[in-house]
C-alpha cells in the first residue's frame, strides 16, 4: 500500500482515513533562507547569520523551523528519534515507524517538501511504516549517521527548529499536565546521550526515561522549555491534532 509524497495517490490504498486528507501545508510565514551555514545532509556546525523576520515583521526564532527553507539535512531529526537509515549501494533509503496516522500525513507532506517520494503500509500493531524509496539523494546523510550498521550522530550532530519539528511529528507526545516525550529508537541506545546533549545545546534539557519508565524517551517539563519548543517547531500542522502539538505561552 503506497502513497506518493507528492500527492499523487492514483489507484493506490490511501492514506490511513481517520480525518480527511490534509492539504499539504503552507509555510507559517514567508520563507527565510539563512545566507550562511550548512544546508548539506549530515553538515557540520549550527547555520549562523542575522535574525530574521517573517512578513509582518515578526523576529524568527533564530534556529526555528520558520527561520530556513526545508532541506534534506532536516532528516536528522527523525534519525535523532526513531527513525532509520539503510544503504543500498550508492543510494539509502529513510524509514520511520509511527504510532498515529495523522503522523503518516504529516510526514509524507513533510518529505515531499524536499523533493523525496514517500510510501507507508501499517505494521499490524496498530502502527504504521512511512519510507522513502532508495535514492542519491540520502547518501550524504546515511553516511554521516552509519557507522557499519549502526546508527550513531555525527560528532557535530545539532539540533534546529526543522529537525526537531520532524522528531516531534514523527515520535513527540504531550504528557499531562505540562511536558512532552520526545521518543528514541529503542535500539539506539548509543545515540542517546548525544542527543540529550544536542537537546540541552537548543535550550531543552529534558529528562532521559528509560524502556521500564514510558520510554525511551527525553521529557521535557518546565513553562520555559516547553515555551521554547513551541517556539523552535513553529504552528501545528493540520492534521495534527489539537492536544498533540506544543503551544506558545
Amino acid at each position: 500500500m503506497s502513497l506518493s509524497g507528492l500527492g499523487d495517490t492514483g489507484a493506490a490504498q490511501p492514506p490511513p482515513a481517520l480525518f480527511p486528507v490534509p492539504e499539504a501545508d503552507a509555510p507559517t510565514s514567508e520563507p527565510q533562507r539563512l545566507r550562511s551555514g550548512p544546508n548539506r545532509p549530515g553538515s557540520s556546525g549550527p547555520p549562523s547569520g542575522p535574525a530574521q523576520t517573517d512578513g509582518a515583521g515578526r523576529q524568527l526564532v533564530f534556529f526555528g523551523a520558520e527561520a530556513a527553507e526545508p532541506t534534506v539535512a532536516d532528516l536528522a531529526g527523525l534519525l535523532a528519534g526513531p527513525g532509520e537509515v539503510v544503504r543500498m549501494g550508492g543510494t539509502a533509503r529513510l524509514s520511520v515507524q509511527v504510532d498515529a496516522a495523522w503522523r503518516v500525513h504529516v510526514l509524507v507532506a513533510e518529505l515531499a517538501l524536499r523533493g523525496l517520494a514517500a510510501s507507508w503500509e501499517p505494521t499490524g500493531d496498530a502502527r504504521h511504516a512511512v519510507r522513502t524509496s532508495y535514492t542519491r539523494v540520502l547518501k550524504p546523510l546515511a553516511v554521516a549517521w552509519l557507522h557499519g550498521p549502526a546508527k550513531r550522530p555525527p560528532a557535530t550532530f545539532h539540533l534546529t527548529g526543522r529537525r526537531l519539528r520532524l522528531w516531534l511529528a514523527a515520535a513527540g507526545t504531550p504528557e499531562p499536565p505540562g511536558g512532552f516525550l520526545l521518543r528514541l529508537g529503542e535500539g539506539d541506545q548509543e545515540c542517546w546521550e548525544r542527543v540529550g546533549t544536542a537537546l540541552a545545546a537548543a535550550g531543552l534539557a529534558g529528562t532521559l526515561l528509560g524502556p521500564d519508565e514510558g520510554g525511551p524517551g527525553y521529557r521535557i517539563t518546565g513553562r520555559r522549555r516547553l515555551g521554547r519548543l513551541a517556539e523552535l517547531v513553529g504552528g501545528p500542522p493540520r492534521a495534527a491534532p489539537a492536544d498533540a502539538w506544543p503551544t506558545r505561552p
